[in-house]
This record gives C-alpha cells, structure tokens and sequence, in this order.
C-alpha cells in the first residue's frame, strides 16, 4: 500500500505534546487520588432511543460490542456534541434507501440528495451548505469515506455507497473543530457510521421500491427506483465475516431545464419564465432525465488474534452506469418536437460510467490493561471514471451532433493512514485519559477532457481539450488530554500539529498549459473544553477550537463545469482557519433531554466561489474559488427528546437552527459584487426538524416526520431572490411518513410517503416531489 512516510520529525512532535501534558497538573491528580473521579458515560440519546447516563463533558461513543468478540472502540473520549441514532430507530422512523437517509432527521443536518441511487449527495451542517463536503469528515468503522479530493457536489461527494443501510448499526456525529483527532476539515461536522460484525450465521434480503410522480411545465411521468440488497455473515472461530451486495436502478425525475433569453425563432411550447436573478430565462425543455445502475459489494473479514485485539480487512467495489437524455418542449412549423438549434440542450446528453475501489485494514486493540491503541489504513482508487459528453444539437428536429468530449477520472485516488493511542494513567475507571496519533494522507487528481468525433462510442479520442492535475499530502501529529480533576469538572486539552502540501499541478486549456506552482503551510491548532456539572441532570460546556482547513487538489487544479457554468481552478488558495467557540446547556430528563447550544464560528480566508474578472483586460466573468478574508458564523440550536408523551409508546423528538451567517470582509481578488455584509452562501439563516413516532407494540411503529429550511442564497451578493425558479435555493417544508411492520418471525415490511404534501422546489435542481416507499425484508 503506497502509504505516505510519516516521518518529518512527528513522532518526536507528539512526544514532546504529551510530555507537556503529562506535566500541566501532576500535583493535582496527587490530590484528588483520595476522591476517585466520575468515569465518563453514555453519549447523548437519538430521537426516540432510551435515555441513558450522559457525561456531557467528554461523551464517549459506544464500544462496538459482539458475544465472544473484542470490545474494540473506534473513538476515544470526545470533547464535542454527539447526537446518535441507532438502526433500530432508522428502522422505525425512515424510508431509508440509500445510508444517507438514515440522519435525515439529525439536528441541524442536510443532506443534498436530488434522487434515490444519487452519486452526489453532500452533507450540510449547521453552519456549513451543500456545497461544502470538504467541511465534514464522514467514517464508516474508522475508515474514511469523505472524498477530500474536491470541495463540491460532484466527485467531492462522500462515498456513502461502501456502507450499505442493513449493515448498520448505530450512526455518531460530532459538531464542531474541538477534538485534536480530526483535521479541519471537521469545522462542520465529524460522522461515524458503526456497523456489525456477526457473532453467529445470519442472512438478509432486502427488496425496495419507490415510485415518484412528477409534474412540472410540460414532464409528466412517473420515475421508479427499484433496489435488491443481500447481506450474510457468520463467524467461525476467530474468524468472522460480512459480504454484502447491492442493486439500484433509479430514473430520476429532470435535474435540470434547458433556458434561454427568448423562445427559439419559429417554434411554438416552451415557457415565459425568469431565473434566480429575475432575469428573462424561458424554459425550453427539461434535461438531465438520468438511467441509474449502481451496483456494489463488499467483502469484510475480521480476525481476533486475542478477546482484546481485532484485524479487519475490507474491500469493497462500486460500478455505476448512468444514461442522461432531455425533452423538448418545443415544437416546429409541423408540430413536431424540435431543439430548435438551441445548444443548451446538447448538456443534457451523457453516458457515465464509474468503476471505484476502496480497500482498508485495521488492527484495534482495546480493554487490556490501561491502553487502547489502533492503527487504520485505506486506499480508494478511481478505477475508470469516463463521461461522454454531446457538445452539439442538429439545426432542425431533436438530432445530436456526433462530435463531443470524453471527460476521465481514472487513476484519480487517495491514502490515508492514521496511528492513535490512548493512556488511562489512573486505570479504566480513573478521572483520566490521554490520547494521542499521527496521520497522513495523499489525493492525487487526474482529470483529463479530450474531444472526440463519436461522443456516444468513444472510439476516437482526438485532442486534449482540458486537464486538471495535482496532489495534495498532508502529516499531522495530535494530542489531547481529558482529566476530571475534581467531581463536577472535566476538563479536555489538545492540540493538532499539520504540514500540508500542494504539487504536481498541471492546467491545460487547449493549445496553453501552465504549471502550476506549489504550495505549502505548517500549522498549529489549540483546543480546549471545560465542563461543569452543576447538578445531577443538568451540565454546562464551553468549547474552544482552532483549526486550518487546506484546499483540496479540486480547487486548486480541477476545471468542474455544471451544465453552462464553469468554476476555474485556483492553484494559488491559502488555507482557511476557523476559530469555533460554543456554550452548551444539556438537562437529562426521566425519559428525554434537552440540549441548548449557543456557537460562533469566525472564518479567515474562507474558500468560496465567486464572479471575477479571471483574465486580465477580459471582461468575461468566471466562477472560480477564492480566498474571502473574514466570514462569520453565529448561532443557537435547540434540540429537545421526549419518550412516552401523553401516552406510553409515544416518542417525540425535534430541533430547531438559528444560524446569521455573514461575510465581514472580502478584499482583493477582484470581485466583481459587493458582498460585506451579506449572507454567506448556502446556509439558511432557520432550519427545523420534527419527528413523532408511536409505538402500539413492539412489531409496529408509525412515524410523521418534518423537515424545514430557509432561504438561502448561492451569491455572495444575495442578489438571488427570485423564487421557485431552476438554479435558485427555495426556502421548503417537507412532511414524511413511514411505517415498519414485523408481520412474523424474520419478516418486515415497511414503508412511506416521502414529501406528503407534495411541494415543489428548487436546490439548483428540482427536488423529488410526492414520492411511494416500500420495503419488503427478511432476516434470517
């Protein structure tokens, strides 16, 4: 595995750090030995999960726990909120289809799905937007899955689809840069997705379908998706394993329209409309009508070398094959379909095909004697990644012209290796836990676009057009220390030591190639959380973090296009460093909580893309990412859990997200907008979740769910204020219900109604309207 070196002197950094450590209060720990401390606890129930003991000081994530097996915990102590939601809870509340859905109703989350089998689908957290998947960092069992090969809704998205739902078994997030184990890139949110590992012969099969009526200008149909999924483990002796496969096929309702300042000369249908800006943009068409199968498996075998140490190797593999077409509203002299010559159209026509590999080995070791210690690696390689693309329409009729590019990711990939340890130097249940680790990554981009005279065989590739080259790697060293030095008090230190590097980048733009230069920052950053527990049920938290979030090889090299819009790389971005800081009231109740936050988040050279005039003397306008010298991120959250509400078997669980997100300062760069004091792009400045769920019986369970989000903007303007129109960002409320029946021994059938009240609105692209789920499931 072509792991990078993690020398540069990081071992010696994180011995200092904890030498340091170990020295801040060694007098103290002498003088509470007579007064054993309180040992941490629980974390933070999901909606609807019994009410367990909390610790809100530094919760701790349940241990992945099998009969007969080790007691390994992928997470130490954390000093940071952790909201949960187990797969028994998804089971009975969710029409969960892809993994993703499962935290659909989390606190403050979001997640950017446009269809069932999408392939970009981003987290957006409280103070972070859809656009951001390099400001969360996702895991499944220690292993990474977020891509932070880009900073975008396309191959920036995390690979959600090496987890598959029935395979889980509980869901963590983490808010905000407070832990030292994790990069900047957790400025928004940290997820850890645990899954099982059987302790006996176990099988299921799983059978999915949606059906999505759809209605908007003149695209009338109903989209389905079907899905089979089947999973088996067993465990023989030391030896246990999991093989899961998975089959989706998706027609997606339009994700674009095809616009234009006025209807073509000569044809007759389309529709007067104007777009986000208020600008005339008829609609001549829909686009981006997509055929979806997405296949995956998955092998995973863990070994126990001892009831304490565990080694798991998985590998898993993940095709995707999409076809896109269009419609025509229009119509000619005739009154047959026509383009009526309109280019626009020639975006929608594409053949994807996406053939990825992840591959990850692990050794934990935990529950012997005072150290925990686990050591975790992975590669994910594009294997082939080839979208063929039209480039033109026919003059006359709803002919394509031959001609078009052949875009490729392949050789496109990362690695990442993570050491960490923890010490109780008190034992087990003492008020103290040092832990400690380094890590190292490397994304490398490959990302060549050549022209070709057949878009639709791709047998003759004829000229370079673009390409997009670079690496990025990345070595840090951490260290935390979380001690309860006296009964009501907790407090956690750490800090996160990084050297990250740019190289390798390679733009080519027809005939011109540039290389580009490389980059580099060294950087440190501080953490601190103090927790009082002024009561049995009642705790008081303050946080501080610092971290540095470094361009991704996307930003800095990638030229991305979305349908007529391009966002040029820039190979000359600075690292944004965020300064987070949040009070936390948590109230344990008898059978609930309830969770108040007040946070601000102070962003220096936030990466954000932008209009500006790119080439000098050039009055075009280009999108392109840049430094924006101050932006601001300030808020409260209310989250609120209530178990047997009124009557017994009734769970109620909501939250409610008050974010004024604003940018303070945007010098230089040359901008073409004014943007000081306007709202950030893509974070609502209101967002709210409410679940229901009753529970006659231990075999039925019934679910009324509710999503809302605010208006929020794509400009850092804000100039955006035209509503329901494509390419804008509607405020909406969506209702949702589900059902899960356990008719009979090893049988469940559930399902739902996604989007109740059928409301119609517009991320960019328009969102699934009125949508049917049922699933049938049987586990042996």
């Amino acid at each position: 595995m072509n792991f990078l070196p993690l020398s540069r002197g990081w071992t010696a950094t994180a011995t200092a750090l904890v030498a340091l450590s170990a020295l801040i209060h060694p007098a103290a720990r002498a003088a509470d030995a007579a007064n054993p401390a309180i040992p941490p606890t629980a974390s933070a129930n999901a909606p609807g999960a019994a009410a367990t003991p909390t610790d809100a000081a530094v919760e701790k994530m349940s241990a992945v726990t099998v009969a007969g097996a080790p007691v390994v915990s992928d997470q130490y102590q954390l000093p940071s909120v952790i909201q949960s939601v187990t797969a028994s809870t998804v089971a009975d509340t969710v029409n969960a289809v892809d993994v993703e859905d499962a935290i659909k109703y989390l606190p403050s989350l979001f997640v950017r799905k446009r269809n069932y089998g999408d392939n970009q689908p981003v987290l957006a957290t409280r103070t972070w937007g859809i656009n951001s998947s390099a400001r969360t960092l996702i895991y499944a069992d220690g292993v990474l899955l977020s891509a932070l090969i880009a900073n975008n809704n396309s191959i920036g998205a995390p690979r959600w689809g090496v987890v598959t739902p029935q395979e889980i078994e509980r869901i963590d997030v983490i808010y905000g840069p407070f832990a030292a184990a994790y990069a900047g890139n957790s400025m928004g949110a940290v997820m850890e997705i645990t899954t099982r590992m059987p302790d006996k012969p176990e099988a299921t099969l799983t059978y999915t379908e949606a059906q999505q009526p759809f209605s908007l200008y003149s695209t009338h149909n109903t989209y389905p998706m079907y899905q089979t999924a089947v999973n088996v483990g067993d465990r023989i002796g030391p030896w246990s394993f999991w093989i899961s496969a998975n089959d989706e096929y998706t027609h997606s309702q339009p994700l674009t329209f095809v616009t234009a300042g006025t209807l073509p000369a000569n044809t007759t249908g389309g529709y007067i409309a104007y777009n986000k800006l208020g600008q005339a943009a008829d609609v001549l068409g829909a686009g981006n009508v997509q055929d979806t199968n997405l296949v995956s498996a998955k092998v995973k075998v863990a070994y126990d070398f001892s009831p304490t140490i565990r080694a798991t190797y998985l590998i898993g593999r993940w095709n995707n094959l999409t076809n896109s077409t269009g419609q025509s509203y229009l119509r000619d002299a005739s009154g047959q379909p026509t383009f009526g010559g309109v280019s626009g159209f020639a975006s929608s026509f594409f053949n994807w095909i996406e053939e990825q590999t992840m591959q990850s080995l692990s050794v934990k070791s935990a529950g012997a004697g005072d150290w925990d210690w686990q050591a975790t690696g992975s590669l994910f390689d594009f294997n082939k990644d080839s979208q063929n693309l039209a480039s033109s329409v026919t003059s006359t009729g709803t002919g394509l012209g031959t001609g078009g590019k052949v875009s490729l990711l392949g050789g496109t990939g990362w690695s990442t290796l993570d050491l960490k340890a923890a010490w109780h130097p008190e034992g087990r249940n003492g008020g103290q836990e040092l832990s400690f680790g380094v890590h190292g990554d490397e994304y490398k981009l490959v990302n060549p676009t050549y022209n070709t005279s057949n878009w639709q065989t791709n047998q003759t590739l004829t000229t370079l057009s673009t390409e997009g080259n670079g690496l990025t790697e990345t070595e840090a060293a951490w260290v935390q220390d979380a001690w309860q030095f006296a009964a009501p008090f907790k407090l956690t230190i750490g800090g996160r030591l990084e050297d990250w590097h740019a190289r390798d980048g390679i733009n080519v733009n027809g005939a011109t190639t540039v290389i580009q230069p490389g980059e580099s920052s060294s950087n440190f950053s501080p953490k601190g959380t103090l927790a009082w527990t002024v009561a049995p049920t009642w705790t008081l938290t303050a946080s501080v973090g610092d971290a540095y979030r470094y361009p991704t090889a996307g930003e800095l090299y990638q030229l991305v296009s979305t349908g007529p819009t391009y966002t040029s790389p820039n190979p000359n971005l600075k690292p944004e460093q965020v300064w987070s800081e949040e009070v936390r009231l948590d109230h344990k109740l008898s059978d609930g909580s309830i969770r108040l936050s007040l946070f601000e988040e102070d962003v220096r050279n936030a990466l954000i893309s932008q209009y500006s005039i790119l080439v000098p003397g050039s009055s075009t306008e280009y999108q392109y990412v840049m430094n924006v010298s101050k932006l601001r991120n300030r808020g409260a959250e209310l989250y609120a859990d209530q178990d047997n509400v009124f009557i017994h078997g009734l769970e109620f669980s909501g939250s409610i997200t008050y974010v004024d997100s604003r940018i303070l300062e945007d010098s230089g760069q040359g901008q073409l907008y004014g943007s000081v004091g306007k709202r950030a792009p893509y974070v609502p400045m209101w967002r709210g979740t409410v679940v229901a769920t009753y529970r006659p019986n231990q075999d039925l369970a019934f679910t009324l769910a509710g999503r809302y989000s605010g208006q929020q903007y794509s400009t850092v303007d804000n100039i955006d204020t035209n509503p329901n129109a494509f390419g804008g960002f509607d405020e909406f409320f969506v209702m949702d219900t589900h059902a899960n029946w356990k008719f009979r021994k090893g049988w469940a059938l559930s399902g739902g109604i996604d989007n109740l009240l059928n409301r119609k609105y517009f991320l960019y692209h328009p969102f699934p309207q009125r949508t049917f789920v049922a699933e049938l499931k049987y586990a042996y």
